[in-house]
């Protein structure tokens, strides 16, 4: 179980202060690795990152940068290596949703989705992978969704950017692979968090997540936890430009 161990790891993991992300560095933090919390609130990020020590003992560390802004990913992944080096795991996490029809969607919410949800995982990822190419190996995550191959009404662009991750992924493998990097995608189903919980709570949507889903449920955000060690750790140095759906099997069934 060697394979899967993180300790002496460092790991960046974008939007972290709450919801998935936050579950996601507890459970590497679990798995040994330090931690950075990065939110754009910092007093949120300060707090998570407490909790997690509290509930972990790991060794966590927090920053908070702007993601969708080359100049402020440059400072804030320059901080953290000049802290503790080039990290050795970077999951792109940070996200958005809006929701509107497609015939009403305002361009700016298009702006923001396409920002935060595709370009800060183009953004922090090219950054990342500099240092990983000097050091000859190197772990990169992105985050995508089951609407990354499904859509629904009322969120194409969403989908559109979650689509987009798969893209970046297979071009990020085409390009760091023969330099020893991984990239691969973690695209999560339905999941309960404080972010999803006025679905949770609606029963009708609740109810088409079970008919819809062949586990049944919505899923628990520990479940997430596995597949992310996995693709962070030595157990995977031989999977790349994969995206892995963590969905009860959703996207297996018509």
């Amino acid at each position: 179980m060697n394979l899967f161990d993180l300790s002496g790891r460092t790991a960046l993991i974008t939007g972290s202060s709450r919801g998935i992300g936050y579950a996601l560095a507890q459970g590497l933090l679990e798995a040994g690795a330090r931690v950075v919390v990065h939110g754009r609130n910092a007093g949120a990020a300060d707090a998570a990152a407490e909790r997690l020590r509290t509930a972990t003992g790991g060794e966590t560390m927090v920053e908070t940068f702007d993601v969708t802004d080359p100049e402020s990913v440059d400072d804030g992944i320059g901080r953290i290596e000049a802290a503790c080096g080039t990290l050795d795991v970077c999951v792109n996490n940070a996200g958005i949703q809006r929701r509107a029809p497609f015939v009403d969607f305002a361009v700016e919410d298009w702006n923001d989705l396409v920002a935060t949800n595709l370009t800060s995982a183009f953004l922090v990822g090219r950054r990342v992978a500099r240092g990983m190419l000097l050091r000859g190996r190197g772990k990169i995550v992105n985050v995508g969704s089951v609407q990354s191959r499904l859509a629904r009404p009322g969120i194409a662009p969403y989908s559109a950017t979650k689509g987009g991750i798969v893209m970046l992924t297979q071009g990020m493998c085409a390009d760091l692979g023969p330099h020893g990097i991984q990239v691969n995608a973690l695209a999560p189903g339905y999941f309960a968090t404080e972010l999803t919980q006025a679905l949770v709570d609606d029963e009708a949507f609740s109810a088409w997540v079970a008919q819809r889903t062949p586990a049944g449920r919505w899923g628990q955000v520990s479940e997430l936890v596995g597949t992310l060690v996995f693709l962070s750790s030595a157990a995977s140095d031989f999977v790349n430009g994969q995206t892995i759906y963590v969905d009860g099997g959703m996207t297996a069934v018509v």
